[in-house]
């Protein structure tokens, strides 16, 4: 991310009026590797071809902004994998964790894993470490610190079902998991934060939160979530959710999140509405059954119906409902700019 793309985002969350509306999209695996023409694989442990498939993007879509930036990750293995969770790999589908847990008692044993050097978090610091001379040879930098939330973690290492049950059933173990998790992307970030000084976001991804109710998402979603963003004087506090955001919506502002992606199945005004036009939203298109499978002007449809509700633009940026997905064509990114200009 460049510094013009920095300021821009930092503009719209703080509510100014920005025309043409920006366009931005979070990128990653199970996009950028078949629309460079590699394996998934190659992606992941060649430093090169990640690099190169990430800067052909930013070059390919220079109006865009992705987000991000250069994300070194490796798909939901990454924090998972520093608790000891095996993961499973093939040549062009995205890497999958384990479950560690075997019954839920074994949560009084778990350890707070070193972020220096457990599971695959060296190997996110040291491929960075190794692209930032090329990264910053481009005019950008590494702005965001990024981790998957710890209901997210929770659900790889017990299993979805299981840590549903487990906030209704046993809410002590749940409590203790959820605040080791937490306390743990404290250090993950701080970690990244020390490495990169250049970072000024955090981005955390957590589609679990969009399964509870609301006196779950009280319990166990609102104090955790502060207590991370609320750790560290970040510019942006970034909360991608693309699962059924209407609960976790208006305690938002609470968090400290200022800026949301969420579900394309929510519109822009309903969420504008639910957090008070305080938070700073990026979509909202099917990303999809319409930005990756519709046509071109199906694209450019939706991005204007998207927005034609809506008397108050700010606080805004373009995008679809999650991050962008596999086989995303160059032409229907094309078309959902072009379309955003005309608005």
């Amino acid at each position: 991310m460049n510094d013009t793309q920095w300021q821009m985002l930092l503009d719209v969350i703080n509510g100014k009026d920005i025309s043409p509306l920006p366009v931005g999209f979070i990128i990653d695996s199970p996009w950028l590797p078949g629309w460079a023409g590699i394996s998934t694989i190659d992606y992941y442990v060649q430093d090169k071809l990640w690099f190169d498939a990430n800067k052909k993007a930013i070059e390919t879509f220079s109006e865009a902004v992705f987000l991000p930036g250069f994300w070194a990750e490796y798909g939901m293995c990454t924090e998972p994998s520093a608790f000891g969770a095996k993961c499973q790999w093939s040549q062009n589908d995205l890497p999958h964790a384990e479950k560690i847990f075997k019954d839920f008692s074994a949560i009084d044993s778990l350890a707070k894993p070193n972020v220096r050097t457990d599971g695959l978090l060296p190997f996110v610091i040291n491929r960075l470490k190794n692209a930032q001379s090329r990264i910053e040879a481009m005019d950008h930098s590494i702005k965001f610190a990024v981790a998957r939330g710890p209901l997210n973690i929770a659900s790889f290492l017990m299993g979805t079902t299981e840590l549903m049950m487990a906030m209704m059933t046993d809410q002590e173990k749940c409590h203790r998991l959820i605040g080791l998790l937490t306390d743990f992307l404290v250090d993950w970030i701080g970690y990244q934060m020390e490495q990169f000084p250049t970072i000024e976001g955090i981005l955390l991804l957590d589609d679990i939160i969009g399964f509870v109710g609301d006196d779950q998402c009280k319990e166990y979603v609102v104090p955790y979530f502060k207590r991370i963003y609320g750790s560290f004087n970040a510019k942006i506090n970034f909360l991608h959710n693309d699962a059924p955001g209407l609960v976790s919506a208006p305690y938002l502002p609470e968090m400290g999140v200022n800026l949301f992606n969420f579900s394309f199945k929510h519109s822009i005004k309903e969420i504008k509405e639910l957090t008070q036009n305080k938070v700073a939203l990026l979509g909202n298109i099917p990303p999809r059954d319409v930005l990756a499978a519709g046509t071109p002007d199906e694209v450019k449809t939706a991005v204007k119906k998207a927005v034609a509700d809506i008397s108050d633009t700010s606080r805004i940026i373009l995008s679809c409902g999650g991050g962008m997905t596999q086989n995303t064509p160059t032409e229907n990114i094309r078309a959902f700019i072009d379309s955003a200009v005309s608005i």
